[in-house]
Order: structure tokens, then sequence, then C-alpha cells
């Protein structure tokens, strides 16, 4: 009992308050698609540090959802190589 008050109280209030939170919908019909995530996450480490500087934004909102985010992650793992396998050579 002491388990399940200890985990599954917080874990049931984290799914509630989880379940009210949604994205309003883009007010805007040209919202950022998969070729702007690609080219925001080449550049996400460069705005990251400026967005520590000042009020930059390294991702953008609205956006169209699943293929903006899947395009931010192919420009942020093939330009700051994230996810490679290297390849060590011995002679």
């Amino acid at each position: 009992m002491h388990r399940m008050l200890k985990y599954g109280v917080p874990a049931l209030l984290l799914m509630v308050l989880s379940a009210c939170a949604s994205q309003p919908s883009p007010p805007i019909p040209d919202v950022p698609g998969f070729f702007s995530g690609l080219w925001h996450g080449a550049f996400a480490p460069i705005a990251f540090v400026g967005g520590l500087l000042s009020d930059i934004r390294m991702y953008a909102f609205p956006n169209t959802g699943s293929w903006y985010d899947f395009g931010f992650l192919i420009g942020l793992s093939v330009v700051w190589g994230g996810g490679g396998v290297s390849i060590v050579y011995k002679h």
C-alpha cells in the first residue's frame, strides 16, 4: 500500500495533468515543415548558445508537428554527428 502511494499517486497525477496539455492550432497557414526543421536542426547548437545570451528560439512554434520534428532531428544528427559510427583503422 505504501508503495502504491509513493509511486502510483504521483504517476496518476502526472497522467491527469499531462492530459490537459495541448498545442494550439497554428493561426497562420504557412507553418514550418520538414525542410525548415532540417535547417533549424542543423543550426540548433548555435541557436542554443544564442538563446542563452538573447531571446533566440531554437525550435519553431507553431510547426507542422511530426514532420518538423523529424526534419529537426535529421538536421541535428547529420550536421553535428549524432548517432554516427566511428571507424578505427589499425595499421
